[in-house]
C-alpha cells in the first residue's frame, strides 16, 4: 500500500460524495461521518426529525456503492422474526417428506437501513446485536453469516417525541458514530425546494463496488497512527468518567463514561479520516473532527446535569480543550 495507491481509491470516495451532491443538499458533515463509519468497519445512528432526508441519504448510498439494500421500518409490532428470518415448514414434492428451512429475513443484504428503529421495543431492537458485532446471526442453532461489507444505518427521532422507546446502551454502543442531521441553512433548504418539486430528476452514477469497499476497509487499518496520539485518546476517555477523571464538570455531571470501545472506535475513525483525504497517517485534528459523533452516546449525564441543561456536547468540546494541548 503506496500513497498514490491511497489516493486512487480514496478518490472513488469523493467521486461518491460528489454522485451523493446530486440528490443530498447540504449534510455534509454527516456524509463525511457515513462514509468514515463504514471505512472503518463500523454503523451509524442518525438522529433528526422527520423529513430531513434521512432515508433518502441511506436510499443514495446503496445506489452510488451499487450494494444491495433493504429497509426495515420499525414500527411497535414488529417482531425479531421480521428482521433476521424465519424457519418455514416445506415439503418435498418427490418424497412426500417435510423439513424446515431457514427462510432469510431482509437483515442479509449489504446495507441495510433501521429506520426509525426507537419505534419498536427493546426485544425486537435487540435483534439487531449480533449481527452488529459478529456479521451473522442465529437462529435454532444454526448460524448464517452476513453478506460482506454489511453496513447498518439507523435512524431514529429525538427521544423527546412521543411513541419512542430508548435504545438499550448495549446496543447504542455498537454504534460506531452518532451523528445529528439538523435542519438545512436556508439557501440549501431553498434548493431542496427547487429539486424535489421539479419534474427534472437527478440519476446517480455508482462510484464504488464491493471489492473497493473490503480493500479500502483494509488499508484503513494499516493507516500509521503515533502512541503519543493514542495515549492522549486513551486519556480523553478515560477522563470522561467520574471516577478516574480530574476534570470537575465530569465529576458533577456524568453517571458513567465511555468504556474502551470508544477509544477503539475514535482509532478506527480517524483512520478512516485520514484515508478519505488520502494520508498515510493521522493527524491530531483526525481526532477532534470524530470525538463528538464517538462520545455522545458513550456518556450518559446524571439527574443534575438534566436539570441544570448541561449537555454531553458541552461536556465533549471541555474535554477536547485538553486534547488540544
Amino acid at each position: 500500500m503506496t500513497e498514490q495507491d491511497i489516493k486512487e481509491l480514496s478518490g472513488r470516495f469523493r467521486s461518491a460524495k460528489i454522485e451523493l451532491a446530486k440528490v443530498i443538499v447540504g449534510q455534509e458533515h454527516v456524509i463525511n461521518e457515513v462514509f468514515m463509519a463504514l471505512l472503518a468497519d463500523g454503523h451509524i445512528l442518525l438522529e433528526g426529525v422527520p423529513g430531513l432526508g434521512k432515508t433518502l441519504l441511506v436510499r443514495s448510498l446503496s445506489k452510488v456503492m451499487d450494494l444491495d439494500f433493504h429497509r426495515i421500518q420499525f414500527t411497535p409490532d414488529l417482531m425479531p422474526s421480521d428482521i433476521i428470518g424465519m424457519e418455514i415448514l416445506e415439503e418435498d414434492r418427490a418424497t412426500g417428506k417435510r423439513f424446515f428451512k431457514f427462510n432469510k429475513g431482509p437483515i442479509f443484504t449489504h446495507i441495510l437501513l433501521a429506520d426509525e428503529i426507537n419505534r419498536t421495543p427493546p426485544k425486537t431492537q435487540s435483534a439487531l446485536l449480533e449481527a452488529m458485532q459478529e456479521r451473522e446471526v442465529t437462529y435454532a442453532g444454526q448460524t448464517y453469516e452476513l453478506p460482506k461489507p454489511f453496513f447498518l444505518l439507523a435512524t431514529q427521532n429525538p427521544l423527546e417525541q412521543s411513541g419512542t422507546y430508548p435504545l438499550p446502551e448495549a446496543q447504542l454502543d455498537r454504534f460506531l458514530f452518532y451523528s445529528i442531521v439538523e435542519y438545512p441553512a436556508v439557501d440549501e433548504e431553498l434548493e431542496i425546494l427547487k429539486q424535489t418539486t421539479s419534474s427534472i430528476t437527478n440519476e446517480i452514477k455508482a462510484q464504488l463496488s464491493a471489492e473497493n469497499i473490503l480493500l479500502a476497509k483494509k488499508w484503513v487499518r494499516d493507516i500509521t497512527i503515533d502512541l503519543s496520539i493514542i495515549q492522549k485518546i486513551n486519556e480523553l476517555v478515560r477522563n470522561t468518567r467520574p471516577q478516574t477523571s480530574e476534570n470537575e464538570k465530569v465529576k458533577t455531571f456524568v453517571e458513567w463514561g465511555a468504556g474502551p470501545r470508544a477509544g477503539q472506535s475514535i482509532i478506527l475513525a480517524s483512520k478512516a479520516k485520514a484515508f478519505m483525504e488520502g494520508r498515510l497517517a493521522v493527524i491530531p485534528d483526525d481526532i477532534l473532527s470524530v470525538a463528538q459523533a464517538v462520545l455522545r452516546h458513550r456518556i450518559v449525564m446524571n439527574f443534575t446535569a438534566r436539570t441544570e441543561g448541561y449537555t454531553v456536547t458541552q461536556l465533549v468540546n471541555e474535554l477536547l480543550k485538553g486534547f488540544r494541548k
